[in-house]
């Protein structure tokens, strides 16, 4: 594949971006080489600035559920941005996008927008803050949130993939007010609040960890961290920016039954759009202003361009039978992928919910973070850039999930299995 006009782009880009990039996971550090510019997306393809073709296992990182440049998707962008693009006031869609969350999530019974998944865990943990009157945040290891000072240790994603479990520029008395703990560890939790429960505001977690590569709640898990903020006076917030409305209508909170106190959301609600929300039990959320004293602002909030692609968005995931052909589509997948590993005798495990996978380059099973990170990242690397070059594109991290949308079909699928082929074979020495 020909990447110049990528390298020229991306050179100009490094005298003017941090590391040439405007997010750095982007920048390929952990997998070498340099990124491509994408051109335009349709489907389950990104065309890249040298007229290269990839099948698209991130998605703008999740968002694109229903593949990029759904018609339908940009039928309501165009019509509604002829409109306007910002108000400043309320719109008629902010309204319609909040009866479409509660309607969807049962634990919230209100909602905030916001402009981020960053900015909806920041202001869910600032109420957990002020409603209980406690300073502490429990965090898991592996787990990202964005990029809030509180949620800066011990974190998965990008923090990972650059070598910077703790970011300097983060003060050491925040620091100290997050604890973290292992994931899927039951007996590391009960003790931490039998130790610490009367100054613990909340505890925040991916319910099905999509910043370590995608690690799945051991059975019981979510169940045990509900118990235990139940009878410690702690709120639960369940950070579904990933998993909200795509390992099940409902989110993650749908499929394992567990009700949270507040929930944050991101990615789908948007439909591409920059776009968060935090919503939650009526009693808490009334504490937000201007209904209450915990204070949370944003002018661009609700836009109405991003509610529109968000709405477009949530009309497909509730179509019948959306969510069981993602499904379908996740596993064949990855059990092709497997089979492809073992052709070629490369140790490689695979972890999966509706939508949304987990590749390493070793055995499984993998359901700790300590898991994640004994998998081969050295093949990763190479894995790759072998699928690259075979026109498929995987997350640039061995500690990010994928994605499957549902233009990803059978077509596409064989396609990946047998690059894949390829590929195990290029790095199984």
């Amino acid at each position: 594949m020909n990447h110049d006009r990528s390298h020229e782009l991306f050179t100009r880009a490094n005298q003017l971006l941090p590391g040439g990039v405007n997010s750095p996971v982007r920048a390929f550090k952990s997998v070498g080489g340099e990124p491509f510019f994408a051109q335009r997306a349709e489907g389950a393809y990104l065309h890249d600035v040298d007229g290269n073709r990839y099948i698209d296992y991130v998605g703008s990182w999740g968002p694109m559920i229903a593949g990029h440049a759904h018609p339908k998707v940009l039928e309501a962008v165009e019509r509604t941005m002829r409109s306007g693009l910002s108000f400043g006031v309320p719109n008629p869609l902010e309204v319609d996008m909040a009866e479409a969350i509660t309607s969807i999530v049962p634990s919230c019974e209100m909602v905030r927008m916001v402009n981020s998944g960053t900015e909806a865990t920041l202001s869910a943990i600032r109420l957990a803050r002020g409603a209980t009157g406690r300073s502490r945040i429990v965090k898991f290891e592996g787990c990202y949130h964005g990029h809030g000072d509180s949620f800066l240790v011990k974190a998965g994603s990008g923090v990972m993939t650059l070598g910077l479990p703790n970011s300097p520029g983060v003060p050491s008395s925040l620091a100290d007010l997050t604890l973290t703990l292992p994931y899927n560890d039951f007996e590391a939790a009960t003790k931490l609040f039998e130790e610490a429960g009367d100054d613990i505001a909340g505890v925040i977690i991916e319910p099905i960890v999509g910043n370590a590569n995608c690690i799945l709640p051991r059975e019981g898990y979510l169940q045990h961290l509900r118990e235990l903020c139940t009878r410690h006076g702690a709120l639960l917030i369940f950070d579904e920016v990933m998993t909200g409305f795509r390992v099940a209508l409902g989110g993650a909170q749908q499929r394992y039954g567990i009700t949270p106190d507040l929930s944050t959301f991101g990615k789908i609600i948007g439909g591409g759009m920059p776009v968060g929300a935090f919503g939650g039990r009526r009693d808490l959320m009334s504490q937000v202003a201007p209904a209450g004293p915990i204070y949370q602002a944003g002018t661009l909030s609700g836009n109405p361009v991003a509610m529109a692609a968000g709405l477009a968005t949530l009309e497909l995931v509730r179509e019948p039978g959306f969510h069981e052909r993602l499904d379908t589509a996740t596993h064949q997948l990855c059990d092709g992928l497997e089979a492809a590993a073992r052709e070629a005798g490369v140790p490689f495990h695979t972890t999966r919910a509706p939508g949304m996978f987990g590749l390493y380059f070793r055995e499984g099973p993998v359901e700790t973070f300590e898991d994640a990170k004994a998998s081969d990242g050295a093949r990763f690397g190479r894995f790759f850039h072998a699928m690259l070059e075979r026109g498929v594109y995987l997350a640039p991290s061995a500690f990010e999930a994928g994605f499957v949308s549902s233009a990803h079909g059978e077509a596409e699928i064989a396609a990946t299995v047998e690059a894949a082929r390829g590929a195990f074979a290029a790095c199984a020495g």
